[in-house]
């Protein structure tokens, strides 16, 4: 860093990297006037400049990274091209270059954090990433400092506006589930192939962030349980509006003695609970901590301008922290990568359930579903029967359950499955609790 001027380089400018470029070059004066430094965007890179709608002049732009990578006058590198593989060759090759890199890729810090987080701290430069979990929600930024002096106890978030979006016309609109997600694609807010999304992998990167800034670990991302929404139907949008719930696709983090309990899954969430009234596109996180109580975060989960925001925030927190230490040193202490959290297996958490099947409607089918709940310590809080009958003469059956052991609800599942009186492979969703 040159006197009170940071250059900076922009990898990927597609959505989000033209976005922190806009920010960046229209905001210059006004970040210069509330920080005291001149943030200059020196050079940019990508390989399909014909997508680009942004006057570039005075930056160098190209094709070719090293005008970045092997620039010494360009201190932090701005990583916005997605994915884990060009994009995680080229971090690598900046963080050796002695440059800190900044990123708003959250499959590269869920699946590649561990390898980039030791090769940072050997180099002495910082890896961050505001902009990988909740776009413009400062988030990780409030757990690292707003929230640094709190043991973190729980955190649950709707991280994924494409899957919340979906079910928010399910539950308001009466959709079904491809029509909603036919109309979420054709307004932006889902991709041409949504399965990322709505598989609930998306919401589990940022999960493996979360959890890794509240352990002061890497969390392996292959070993949080995760579940998406394809199998939510309109049926089970109005049965849990009959109980007093909405469905949502839920990240939960519960940190507890036995060690980290780490889920994405869809849930049944009261409504008069906070998440309950978080809408279409956004996203929400609430954030218990054993000092401060309870905080929400909420906001634009996505978007250019949301995430550039997020990642401008990280230069200037970078570019404060090299004006303190001279440009020598590591800050980012936040994540041990040499270290392991510990985790609670699915199968020891208890939880309250939603089961929905069809059943044949005859006398003795509700005793002997209880009889097979029964056996396994799963007691029925509330029954509902439609009296929907086709042709076949199956009616949808829905049992809310008492707090019950993961493993135990895996094997009445499977067992119900085996039963002649059930058609179809039955639903068990969880309650919040």
């Amino acid at each position: 860093m040159a006197g009170n001027r940071l250059d900076v380089g922009i990898l990927g400018m597609g959505t989000v990297g033209t976005g922190v470029a806009r920010l960046l070059l229209e905001q210059r004066e006004l970040l210069r006037s509330r920080t005291g430094i001149d943030y200059c965007l020196k050079a940019a890179v990508d390989v399909r400049w014909d997508r680009v709608d942004l006057d570039l002049a005075g930056v160098v732009c190209s094709e070719d990274p090293a005008v970045i990578l092997e620039d010494p006058e360009i201190k932090v590198v701005v990583e916005t091209i997605g994915g884990t593989g060009v994009a995680y060759d080229l971090v690598q090759r900046a963080i050796r270059a002695g440059k800190h890199v900044v990123t708003a890729n959250k499959a590269l810090i869920a699946t590649k954090g561990r390898e980039l987080f030791r090769l940072a701290r050997a180099h002495q430069v910082d890896l961050l990433f505001e902009a990988s979990v909740g776009g413009g929600i400062p988030i990780i930024k409030g757990l690292k400092e707003g929230l640094v002096g709190n043991k973190i106890l729980s955190i649950e978030g709707i991280l994924n506006g494409t899957s919340n979006y979906v079910l928010t016309k399910m539950y308001e609109d009466g959709m079904e589930f491809d029509e909603a997600l036919g109309e979420a694609q054709a307004k932006g807010f889902a991709e041409a192939d949504p399965t990322l999304d709505i598989s609930g992998y998306d919401a589990a990167h940022k999960l493996a962030i979360l959890a890794s800034i509240v352990s002061s670990t890497v969390v392996d991302f292959e070993k949080i349980h995760v579940e998406g929404i394809t199998e939510i139907t309109k049926m089970d949008i109005d049965f849990a509006r009959n109980f007093g719930y909405v469905i949502k696709l839920l990240a939960i983090i519960k940190n507890t003695a036995e060690g980290l309990d780490l889920r994405v899954h869809p849930t049944l969430v009261p409504k008069s609970h906070l998440l309950a009234s978080v809408n279409y596109e956004l996203n929400a996180v609430s954030v218990t901590g054993d000092f401060v109580g309870n905080t929400v975060f909420y906001g634009p989960g996505a978007g250019q301008r949301p995430t550039a925001s997020a990642v401008v925030s990280d230069i200037v927190d970078l570019s404060r922290d090299l004006l303190l230490r001279n440009g020598v040193g590591y800050c980012n202490r936040t994540i041990d990568p040499c270290e392991e959290p510990k985790l609670v297996p699915l199968d020891q958490v208890s939880n309250r359930f939603y089961i929905r099947f069809f059943a044949y409607d005859a006398p003795g089918i509700l005793a002997q579903v209880g009889s097979i709940l029964g056996k396994l310590d799963i007691s029925i809080a509330s029954v509902l029967q439609m009296e929907i009958h086709g042709k076949d003469n199956y009616v949808p059956l829905v049992i809310i359950t008492h707090l019950a052991k993961e493993a135990a609800m895996k094997e009445a599942m499977e067992e119900l499955a085996q039963q002649d009186y059930v058609r179809g492979k039955p639903l068990c969703l969880r309650l919040h609790r």
